[in-house]
């Protein structure tokens, strides 16, 4: 899910794929999927097990890499034969591969998660949450790749984007960064860890899992910020930019994508072991080693989106400070025009000789 992230984090990401027009084509790119999700579904019940959870993950997976690629090929608006000549094969294989089928399983499992926690439990009514599966999951993988196609299509047209959301720039950042990454990732292991430990020991065990699900996550919101003001200030003086963000600021990341995300992938993991994995009673082990990395990442992302708002920062300095995360106001910023403005080709220059520093 980091591509969500950058698209929703970073800035010059967001406000190009805000724009009116850009969300009004994006309404019936998420439309048309959806309904197609749900004809298909109510065919495939017939002919498989949708009470199946391995069939109906590898169902899901395929509408959704359908998906991707067709909403990438409208926001790119190339064909698919041209897409594979300009874009390479291997980003159209991580179109399909990743944006389209994991990261669908991924939101399956997050819905049937979810549904469960509220009582409603997949495995004795499998019909509404797979029909929520599949089109949940289909629509926002469209979403998605319709963004990314969209970025592309600016940045084949010339508007200069730091970072595209792929995940090279993360590869290249664990590569080189070193101990500043390290010690988050171990800070977001260590820390959740251990509240999970805590929680398992001190709460009833009918509302232990939800006692870990609560704390876990707002202590991995908490190494976000941490985690994304250290990447954003790599000169030791991040503790003075985060406390010059202000509380409000600070709790606004903290809540998204902070917490959101965490809780986000704290379900997934907890839908992977209840269906497919069918372990209906977790181990607490499992669960404080899910509790861990689920920190790990958190503390990874949250160090690698400073950094790329940093780098952001640097080459365009009229992105206001108060972007640090995906306010409601983007739709304001949006229609303002800015992020398309004539401004922006000054910085084109500079963007095209620092690429490399960056």
């Amino acid at each position: 899910m980091l591509h969500r992230l950058s698209l929703r984090v970073l800035p010059s990401l967001t406000l190009a794929v805000t724009e009116d027009a850009v969300r009004k084509q994006k309404r019936l790119v998420m439309f048309v999927p959806g309904l197609a999700a749900f004809v298909l579904y109510r065919a495939a019940k017939y002919v498989m097990s949708v009470g199946d959870p391995i069939t109906l993950l590898a169902l899901s997976g395929l509408v959704s890499a359908i998906t991707a690629v067709c909403a990438y090929q409208v926001g790119r608006r190339l064909s698919l034969r041209k897409m594979a000549t300009v874009d390479g094969t291997f980003r159209l294989f991580w179109i399909v591969g990743w944006v389209g089928f994991v990261y669908g399983v991924q939101l399956s499992l997050l819905v049937l998660a979810l549904l469960w926690l509220v009582g409603y439990d997949y495995g004795l009514h499998p019909d509404g949450p797979a029909m929520m599966a599949i089109i949940i999951s289909c629509t926002a993988v469209a979403r998605d790749a319709f963004e990314i196609g969209h970025v592309r299509f600016l940045q084949a047209a010339g508007r200069p984007f730091v970072t595209f959301p792929d995940g090279v720039a993360l590869r290249r950042l664990v590569s080189e960064s070193g101990w500043p990454l390290a010690r988050w990732v171990l800070a977001g292991l260590v820390a959740c860890g251990f509240f999970a430990t805590v929680m398992a020991s001190i709460a009833p065990e009918p509302v232990s899992l939800m006692a870990q699900v609560a704390v876990v996550t707002m202590v991995a919101g908490a190494v976000t910020v941490f985690a994304y003001f250290d990447g954003r200030e790599r000169n030791g003086g991040w503790m003075q930019v985060m406390t010059a963000a202000g509380w409000g600021e600070l709790l606004k990341f903290w809540w998204w994508p902070g917490l959101a995300f965490a809780a986000t992938y704290y379900l997934v993991l907890i839908g992977a072991l209840l269906f497919p994995l069918r372990q209906t009673n977790p181990s607490v082990n499992v669960l404080i080693a899910s509790a861990g990395v689920i920190g790990a990442v958190m503390g990874l992302y949250g160090y690698y989106l400073g950094h790329r708002r940093d780098a952001e920062d640097r080459i365009r300095q009229e992105v206001p400070a108060s972007l640090l995360r995906c306010p409601f106001v983007m739709g304001i910023l949006g229609r303002s025009g800015i992020g398309t403005r004539p401004a922006e080709t000054a910085v084109r220059a500079t963007l095209e000789n620092s690429r490399q520093e960056v």
